[in-house]
């Protein structure tokens, strides 16, 4: 099998699990994600539902976490810094 022929089946087969929302912009919009990770992927040398695993599931909930976590560690500071200065009211 020719290089070309691998990566248009690495294509097809990620674009096979698409189910189809028929709104052409959302399937457009997938169809360019789905392009993306499989080059991605590919750079990576690791397989299309490799790097959904680890971008769907490990890294994005990852960062959401952080993130609730940081906005709730600067809301505490940011009261701590009003009651400080007497801006709070009561």
């Amino acid at each position: 099998m020719n290089l070309f022929e691998e990566i248009t089946n690495h294509y097809q087969q990620a674009l096979s699990t698409m189910g189809g929302s028929g709104i052409d912009w959302i399937d457009t919009v997938f169809r360019m994600c789905v392009i993306l990770l499989v080059d991605l992927a590919g750079l990576l040398g690791i397989s299309y539902e490799e790097i959904n695993i680890w971008i769907f599931v490990i890294i994005w909930p990852a960062l959401t976490i952080l993130g609730l976590v940081w906005i709730i560690f600067l809301t505490f500071r940011l009261r701590k810094l009003k009651i400080k200065s007497g801006t709070m009211r009561q």
